[in-house]
């Protein structure tokens, strides 16, 4: 790890407009971060004469002043938004070599502001996962090692959660200041959680998903996962914009995030759910939140006990709405019009073994799964029942709202766990995100922040959920409790 690689993005900013560091010699660095962390397996693909005309190019706009808000910042981009003349395959066979004559809205937004792309990241097959294990390229590992009784490091490798994974590795062990995610049921939030970074899950339509490979529609949101909350603050600014080219896009006005981190939460009305309060859940969870709630409270916010009802509902609710869009969406990989072909004796025979080829098992589970409730017979009984537990799980949260002005809880029931260890149990693995899942059922922002560690030395997280579009609130509140925290533990597997 170099001190150029050590930055946050604020910092970064800052040195690169004071003409003390250059974006070449910035991107320099990071690729050969990028080197030493291979191991990881955060990425999938490198950009580096890419990102050498890139920086040369903020080089330039610095010299003359000319900056945008990302100038000269060397960024991941998670294999799920899809880049002009760059491979795209959502860490997926069945897109094979799929090179986009077009930008996402996002990384073109970015682009403008003059961010710096060093590659593209691994991530779960088309977003479905919670640990970065169903990646056709391979696991991604934590940087993160447990440590044992004895203080010294465990080599068991661990995940660094999912679906973000490689976007979360890659920030928290030096090798890009900021990273692109995406959250569909808590896939920013939880590898956020797990790695010892800030996630934030922005509103519903505040962010374009157009250029964005499809998981499930109504719910998933594109976010950033940095270092700090004011780094966060920074890249929604620049991804978050309305899109007409997104039917599901919100004509709000973007405002300027890092204005929001004032320090000053007195008087804010915090929300502790109940409901969040699960059977079996560990004492270190329980005692992190806790401390949570002394932070705020000694920051001068005010702490009430709410209630969400409908939240028991939440899991198997998202267990059926999200494979439901997942099995619409992906009916396009079909082996006719791009990415991977299997011959077969006729149409039907090709498609088949096109997609029994091209997807691997967890997709295909989900697959299945979305067929069956949207099935004839099944429909009412699943897919539409849940769409009306989904209004009560929101109405739940709107009526929060008239009496609060966030709400407090963990982002994961654990610390990361081993590579393998829960891949065969998927009630296991979908267990992992009990606490984010009723986010995105009803498309509120929410923020991770690193908050402690665990007993075995392990990132714990701490969420906060906010209203509709209200994300200015939720990065004044983690910029308080990020500064009570006091978060300074590093990875072991970083770049060194």
């Amino acid at each position: 790890m170099s001190e150029l690689t050590d930055l946050s993005l604020s910092e970064a900013r800052n040195k690169l407009l004071n003409k003390d560091i250059t974006a070449t010699e910035l991107a320099t660095a990071h690729f050969a971060a990028i080197k030493q962390i291979e191991p990881l397996n955060a990425y999938i693909l490198t950009t580096e004469d890419k990102a050498l005309e890139m920086a040369a190019a903020s080089d330039a706009k610095l010299a003359k002043g000319q900056a945008g808000i990302l100038e000269g910042i060397p960024v991941g981009v998670k294999d799920l938004f899809c880049t002009k003349d760059v491979r795209t395959t959502a860490s997926s066979k069945i897109l094979g070599n799929f090179i986009p004559t077009y930008e996402s809205t996002v990384t073109a937004n970015m682009w403008t502001d003059g961010a710096v792309l060093l590659g593209k990241l691994n991530c779960d097959e088309f977003a479905m996962g919670s640990s970065n294990e169903t990646s056709y390229f391979g696991d991604v590992v934590n940087p993160w090692q447990r440590r044992g009784d004895d203080n010294k490091t465990d080599d068991t490798k661990l995940v660094p959660g999912g679906s973000s994974g490689g976007s979360a590795a890659a920030v928290a062990a030096r090798a890009c200041l900021a990273a692109t995610a995406t959250d569909t049921g808590g896939s920013i939030r939880q590898p956020a959680a797990f790695t010892g970074t800030v996630g934030m899950k922005p509103t519903y339509g505040r962010c374009s998903r157009w250029g964005t490979v499809a998981f499930a529609s109504s719910l998933d949101q594109a976010g950033p996962i940095t270092r700090t909350v004011r780094d966060a603050a920074i890249m929604l600014q620049s991804m978050a914009s309305y899109d007409n080219k997104d039917s599901t896009s919100v004509n709000v006005a973007v405002p300027a995030y890092e204005k929001a981190l004032t320090g000053d939460i007195r008087g804010l009305k915090i929300g502790i759910p109940k409901e969040f309060k699960v059977d079996g859940m560990p004492a270190e969870i329980q005692q992190l939140w806790q401390q949570g709630i002394e932070w705020l409270k000694a920051a001068g916010a005010e702490i009430y006990d709410v209630s969400l009802p409908h939240t028991k509902y939440a899991l198997p609710t998202y267990y059926i709405v999200a494979p439901a869009e997942a099995s619409s969406n992906l009916a396009r990989y079909d082996g006719v019009r791009y990415g991977l072909r299997v011959a077969g004796d006729n149409i039907d025979e090709q498609y088949a073994n096109s997609r029994a080829e091209g997807f691997g098992a967890e997709v295909q589970r989900r697959i299945l799964i979305g067929t069956y409730v949207l099935s004839a017979g099944y429909y009412d009984a699943y897919y539409k029942k849940a769409q009306r537990v989904r209004t009560l799980i929101k109405q739940d949260f709107d009526r929060a709202y008239e009496k609060i002005d966030l709400l407090l809880t963990p982002t994961t029931p654990t610390a990361a766990f081993g590579i393998g260890e829960n891949i065969g149990d998927p009630l296991t693995m979908y267990l992992n995100d009990i606490f984010t899942v009723s986010v995105n059922m009803a498309g509120l922002p929410a923020i991770s922040i690193p908050a402690g560690l665990s007993a075995d030395g392990l990132p714990l997280g701490l969420q906060l959920i906010g209203k509709p579009f209200d994300e200015e609130t939720l990065f004044r509140t983690a910029d308080v409790m990020e500064t009570a925290a006091n978060f300074t533990a590093r990875p072991q597997l970083m770049a060194k």
